[in-house]
């Protein structure tokens, strides 16, 4: 097996859109758009939003809207989802809404697809065109999202208009073996959302190799795992800065998630044992610290996992040093002369 640098693969952006105590969802999406169009010159390919629903803290909900708004604001990075919940969809509509930012934006546009909510059940059942609907449908209506954006079919009863022909790449998105089997055997390329759900990266990466079958225009099969990595210029800086995860994730544990909180000096008293342990245990594909020892940890990252490309979420609360973050991480992918 062949060891792969960083500079060998590419470097992606998921963006939360997180919403600050002290801020709005307005100045959540001001900082999308700066950081997005910062992102694009530091040499990143991918812009990412995920949807959720019924999050304070998260103001991607209209995932479509805010990938139009910051395809507009930026001009040579893809941008896409992170993914689509399609269970809250109808598979018309994703293509449709999909197939129009393609045609504003070609060559730009990734269609990412997820066959969880998103949310809680009370929010997914309000949500849901059909109380029906079912996860259980996730192939076949991939398949068909998948079929509405290919070849125009001037015999079908239902095509999409924008979406037929526009060939918007479809990425499976997972935390199981389940994405994994599925992206194989259609051929598509795979994102394993290893940056809050680690547990099955390395047999779900494995399941999807093995089943890889190449009956779209991929040939080989492609994977993208998500990370979260928090540089700064010193490990103590960065140790600080990255408290405002935990205390992200100690709320989504509580079922309390809210805004998202300033940095605390320590998180000793703000959770217990166990607590720590399952936010530790979620966050094991997190890289904390200076530029250096960064680095070196998403080496062995790759190393491990073989990946083709990462997709990094960085949860700092002050804009500026996000903004850093990212500066310091795109200097390990940067190619070699």
């Amino acid at each position: 097996m062949s060891t792969k640098k960083l500079s060998d693969i590419s470097v992606s952006v998921l963006d939360l859109v997180p919403i600050q105590e002290g801020k709005t969802a307005a100045d959540a999406i001001k900082n999308a758009v700066d950081l997005a169009q910062h992102v694009e010159k530091l040499g990143y390919r991918r812009f990412w939003m995920a949807e959720h629903h019924n999050f304070p803290g998260i103001a991607s909900s209209a995932t479509t809207v805010l990938i139009g708004h910051v395809a507009r604001e930026t001009s040579t990075i893809r941008v896409g989802s992170g993914g689509i919940m399609l269970p809250n969809h109808a598979p018309l509509v994703v293509a449709e809404q999909f197939g129009t930012l393609a045609t504003l934006f070609p060559g730009r546009i990734d269609l990412g697809l997820g066959r969880a909510p998103g949310t809680d059940g009370l929010t997914a059942m309000a949500l849901r065109r059909d109380q029906h609907q079912s996860v259980d449908e996730f192939p076949q209506n991939v398949v068909e999202v998948y079929n509405y954006l290919g070849d125009p079919d001037p015999s079908s009863k239902v095509r999409a208009v924008p979406g037929e022909g526009t060939y918007v790449p479809i990425w499976i998105l997972g935390s199981s073996t389940f994405g994994a089997q599925l992206a194989g055997m259609l051929g598509m390329p795979y994102a394993f959302a290893s940056h809050f759900a680690p547990t099955m990266l390395h047999h779900a990466i494995q399941v999807y190799r093995d089943s890889f079958k190449p009956v779209g225009s991929l040939k080989e099969p492609y994977v993208m795992a998500g990370v979260n990595v928090i540089a700064a210029d010193t490990d103590e800086k960065a140790d600080y800065l990255a408290t405002s995860m935990y205390q992200s994730f100690l709320g989504v544990i509580r079922g309390t998630a809210g805004l998202m909180k300033p940095p605390v000096e320590s998180m000793n008293g703000l959770w217990d044992a166990s607590e720590q342990y399952a936010v530790q245990n979620m966050l094991r594909c997190s890289f904390v610290g200076s530029p250096e020892k960064v680095k070196e940890d998403l080496q062995k990252f790759v190393d491990q996992t073989q990946v083709d490309e990462v997709i990094v979420a960085s949860s700092i609360y002050d804009h500026a040093a996000r903004l850093h973050s990212y500066e310091l991480i795109a200097d390990f992918f940067k190619k070699s002369a």
